[in-house]
């Protein structure tokens, strides 16, 4: 589902920062070589992520989902100078790729890959975060989120992206469809946890943005 025009889009992303040229490599190759690239952040989305990076100027980054890695390089444009951004995902299937792309920028020697299952690799990160992207599975959304909420500096922001799921938080969800099941209940988990506060932003596929206090 678009909630805004193609055309729109276009204009939005060609009225936004230039997307850096590495990154249009690894979306070309996403595309090209990759199931499901909608999967991918993309030009527009990407850009905020950097910018949001950017702004707050993180030491550490948690990102749980890293696909290709197009998001994680994103994010990694506004760490400080001697931070870090982990990155988990469950495919090993994609390592050679995500590592590709990550050897050749100008982050390579602070981003750590974790492949395996995030529930079980998180608790094992010893660090305070101040960025968090989750961008995984959703029927773990919820559970992703009381792992990483504890482990979060005051101040620090956990994004979480597809909450608007095609549009799907707004239909008669099938009783076969966990996936929205679970992003209904996490939506209204996050909104009303009184740890942090939150903004829905309908960017793309929907990017909440919660701050913790």
């Amino acid at each position: 589902m678009h909630f805004i025009s193609e055309e729109l889009e276009q204009y939005i992303a060609k009225h936004s920062a230039v997307e850096p040229e590495l990154l249009q490599q690894l979306n070309k190759e996403t595309h090209q070589k990759v199931l499901q690239p909608r999967m991918l952040s993309g030009h527009f989305q990407g850009r905020v992520l950097s910018m949001l990076s950017k702004i707050l100027h993180p030491k550490h980054i948690l990102e749980v989902g890293t696909y290709t890695g197009y998001a994680t390089l994103c994010l990694a444009e506004g760490l400080k100078t001697d931070g870090t951004i982990d990155t988990i995902d469950i495919n090993e299937e994609l390592e050679a790729m995500q590592q590709k792309y990550f050897n050749a920028s100008e982050f390579k020697n602070q981003i750590t890959q974790h492949i395996g299952n995030a529930m079980d690799i998180i608790p094992t990160l010893d660090k305070k975060f101040d960025l968090v992207f989750i961008d995984a599975d959703k029927e773990n959304y919820i559970n992703y989120w009381n792992l990483v909420v504890p482990k979060m500096n005051k101040g620090g922001i956990i994004l979480s992206d597809n909450v608007l799921w095609s549009g799907k938080v707004l239909e008669t969800v099938k009783k076969n469809d966990r996936s929205t099941q679970v992003l209904l209940e996490y939506n209204k988990i996050v909104n009303e946890d009184p740890r942090v506060e939150t903004v829905l932003l309908p960017i793309r596929d929907g990017l909440t943005v919660s701050r913790v206090l």
